[in-house]
């Protein structure tokens, strides 16, 4: 039987994939231990009654079973939603298409030996990709053990799914095996599992459909994204960056051995794309974790609670537990949260509540909780400088309950709460249970406590920084480049769009190179000058402190010897700190912008960060916060103070002249020196797109 198609909008397409009232399991059978077999028994024992479940094989095999999946659309009445394939990949495509012809709204493709499995494996996912295509039937996978609505819906062959506890936070896997190892903690933490999807090979549904579909579902108050690869990286950032205004996405990127193939420039070779994925998401709007156990951390809060959108949210820390509490406050200040000194006011209030021998400034040191705590944290989180507070106590039944002592306060109406608490687990349950009831987080140990709040710091800031306005930038009369291009052609092209670059001379021989000593300032440097060559000090072709005529021929011959076609002859700059500021053509993402320590060494250290073309001027000014050089920028030991307003104008003005060029694939400028005066391009590169005309054979056509 085959049923007409009638186009139907995205999400109701997906609703017939993780919300289906009727399924079709294709390879049932009544042999127990088989993937179908399996499956279909999952599916009827994780129903909440809502679905109707039928098994497919050819054979039949008595009540609920169907030769077909047209005679089991026949005996329901209507197109069935979704159809799990358990079949071998060899058959999936035909089951694909009857699916499709059937009018099945959805299917999932469980068994593997597609892609992942070589050239004859590629060339069946090419044949379903073919077939969702064509006929609009959505595919989950295929290699993927499935997905799962805890007390709904389970159409996943892992057996102890039914273990997995309901909750807010949806689970968005590249591996089915990740999907359920991650649900199993969250499940266990206490925060629980709305829907845990596992992607599998991406065939059609993509973490970006997902992301997509949970943006508009009520239930989903929280996200954990898992990341292995990214095809389509610009989709992939604006799914975050919509999610996320609504709802926080925490994220966990595999690939910290990647290296890149890019080895041409230094953007190149520091933006692998491990570094890439976890700074653009970031940036974007997501939470970036390091381990699965910081990602269940983080969403223990991020699913209950969530700050306003702020630049620098101060945290009170209210500890009962001195060694514990210096512990989370190291935490929060290694994770740049701001623990701000509470205001005299604030302190003499809360001296009235503590003993005198405690610290009062923040963190509050509390010594063993008392009657008076719930007055302690209302008192500190009514300090201007405070927007949520961190507590930490071990269980103290006999002493206090710190739920009560939250409840009773009201101080969780004020500002966001986040509890630490330590001891049995008897007792960290009571009080867990209680605290839920109010919607306050809690978690089992100082990291554990430090991790969320950072979290929650992290996530306010990224919201901050997004909303504010770019500036525009002048890259309209900027000039057209003819590639490739040389230094000197590159730094006419920063002239022009506003950047600092030393005073030269291009010198096409001898003489004019000794003329030029004796018009621009001492002492100078003398390059070769040459476009094919990006790497000049590698093959000596930089020589500096040139004062004298003599130096100068010395210079001249040894640029010689490498067969220099010219040189170029220019001013040198005063001392400074040397930085690095790139921006480059992702394939995945497109164009991006990558800064940090520069000169020489700056593959060797590597101490880089990462934005998207789309970076704000707040988000460049905010960039270089980044890196563990950082302190190296505010005037250290007497050196010269970056102007952050500065660098984010040649930041976002280099980005947009790289997204407006399609025939650049880089542009590089290192070092981009920090000096007294401000930032000057003392070296720069402009690499051509490969393939791409320039801009000059653009405007002969």
């Amino acid at each position: 039987m085959t049923l007409t198609h009638t186009p139907a909008p995205t999400n109701t397409r997906l609703n017939r994939l993780f919300a289906p009232t009727s399924i079709a399991v294709v390879g049932a059978s009544a042999s127990p231990g088989k993937l179908g077999s399996v499956m279909l028994d999952a599916i009827n024992r994780g129903s909440d009654g809502t679905v109707t479940a039928y098994g497919i094989n050819p054979k039949g095999a008595g009540d609920g079973f169907h030769v077909s999946l047209a005679a089991a659309t026949e005996s329901h009445g209507a197109p069935i939603d979704l159809a799990v394939l358990c079949i071998p990949a060899a058959a999936t495509p035909a089951a694909l298409r009857e699916a499709a012809d059937c009018g099945v709204g959805a299917a999932l493709i469980c068994s593997g030996g597609f892609a992942e499995a070589g050239p004859d494996g590629i060339a069946l996912q090419n044949q379903l990709a073919d077939i969702t295509a064509e006929t609009g039937i959505r595919l989950l996978g295929p290699n993927t053990s499935g997905f799962f609505r805890p007390g709904n819906t389970t159409v996943s062959f892992v057996p102890t799914v039914e273990h997995i506890s309901r909750g807010t936070v949806a689970v968005v896997a590249a591996s089915g095996g990740m999907n359920h190892a991650l649900s199993f903690l969250l499940s266990e933490q206490g925060v629980g599992v709305g829907i845990g999807v596992g992607l599998g090979n991406s065939v059609d549904v993509t973490s970006v459909d997902v992301l997509e579909y949970l943006s508009e579902d009520p239930t989903v108050t929280a996200i954990a994204l898992h990341v292995e690869s990214v095809d389509d990286g610009q989709a992939l950032l604006a799914a975050v960056r919509t999610v996320t205004a609504e709802k926080p996405i925490v994220a966990i990127v595999v690939g910290r051995s990647d290296v890149s193939a890019f080895s041409e420039s230094h953007t190149g070779a520091l933006a692998t794309s491990w570094k890439t994925t976890r700074a653009l998401l970031a940036e974007a709007g997501a939470v970036v974790v390091d381990s699965e156990r910081q990602l269940v951390d983080a969403l223990a809060v991020l699913s209950r609670t969530r700050l306003p959108a702020a630049p620098t949210p101060g945290i009170g820390l209210v500890t009962a537990q001195a060694g514990p509490g210096l512990m989370i406050l190291d935490e929060l200040l290694a994770q740049d949260v701001q623990v701000p000194t509470l205001t005299g006011s604030t302190q003499a209030g809360l001296s009235e509540l503590l003993p005198p021998l405690t610290f009062q400034a923040n963190p509050v040191d509390t010594g063993r909780p008392g009657a008076a705590f719930g007055n302690v944290l209302a008192t500190t989180a009514a300090d201007p400088g405070i927007d949520a507070l961190a507590v930490y106590a071990l269980a103290e039944p006999d002493a206090i309950d710190l739920a009560a002592a939250v409840r009773e306060s009201g101080v969780h109406t004020d500002v966001p709460v986040v509890l630490g608490i330590g001891g049995p687990g008897d007792a960290v349950g009571k009080t867990s249970a209680s605290a839920a009831e109010i919607g306050v987080p809690v978690l089992p140990s100082p990291t554990a406590l430090a991790t969320g709040i950072s979290a929650l710091v992290h996530d306010a800031r990224s919201r901050y920084l997004r909303a504010a306005d770019p500036r525009p930038t002048a890259t309209a009369t900027a000039p057209a480049l003819s590639l490739p291009a040389d230094e000197a052609t590159a730094k006419d092209l920063l002239d022009a769009l506003g950047i600092a670059t030393p005073q030269r001379r291009v010198c096409a021989d001898r003489t004019a190179a000794h003329q030029a000593l004796t018009e621009i300032t001492l002492p100078v440097a003398v390059k070769i000058l040459d476009a094919t060559v990006v790497h000049k000090t590698e093959i000596g072709g930089v020589h500096l402190g040139i004062r004298t005529a003599e130096d100068l021929d010395t210079a001249l011959d040894a640029l010689d010897a490498i067969d220099a076609p010219a040189y170029l002859v220019e001013s040198m700059a005063t001392s400074g700190v040397d930085l690095f500021l790139g921006a480059r053509r992702d394939p995945v993402f497109g164009p991006i912008v990558v800064a940090g320590l520069g000169g020489t060494a700056a593959e060797a250290i590597g101490d880089v960060a990462i934005r998207s073309h789309h970076l704000t001027h707040a988000a460049a000014a905010a960039m270089l916060d980044d890196l563990q050089c950082a302190p190296l920028l505010d005037g250290w030991r007497g050196g010269p103070v970056l102007n952050r307003d500065e660098f984010a104008h040649l930041a976002v003005t280099v980005a947009g002249y790289l997204a407006a060029h399609p025939e650049i694939s880089d542009i590089e400028i290192n070092p981009l020196r920090l000096t007294p005066t401000g930032l000057t391009a003392l070296d720069a590169v402009i690499l051509p797109a490969p393939n791409r005309p320039t801009a000059l054979e653009g405007e002969l056509q």
